[in-house]
């Protein structure tokens, strides 16, 4: 009986704890904390899923790609690693400074015979 009690320390001290707190706190107590554990273990994959295409975008934001040679640079310096050439010019490319108009294909129609 003493090696029992041993090796199941952990089992009997759960169970008295359970067997005083369901009479004081009731089953509708538990029910809800196996509720809550359950929709974290959803949750927290889906913060985290979100976590990482929040990140992946904004380091996409901070990609360049060369006009000269097409190498894709971080944003980290000034200049092409590879040709040299000024990316400054790649952050004034992104600003919406074209007119409409100028980007628009105009096409005719024609009657088909």
């Amino acid at each position: 009986m003493n090696y029992f009690l041993k090796a199941n320390k952990n089992l009997i001290t759960y169970s008295l704890i359970l067997l005083l707190v369901i009479p004081i706190f009731g089953i509708k107590f538990f029910i809800s904390i196996l509720g809550n554990i359950l929709i974290l273990l959803f949750l927290i994959p889906l913060l985290l899923v979100i976590l990482v295409i929040i990140g992946f975008n904004s380091y996409k934001s901070k990609m360049y790609t060369c006009n000269s040679c097409g190498v894709i640079s971080l944003g980290l310096s000034e200049t092409c690693m590879n040709c040299g050439a000024n990316l400054e010019n790649i952050n004034n490319d992104k600003q919406f400074n074209n007119k409409p108009s100028e980007s628009t294909v105009e096409v005719k129609a024609e009657e088909i015979k």
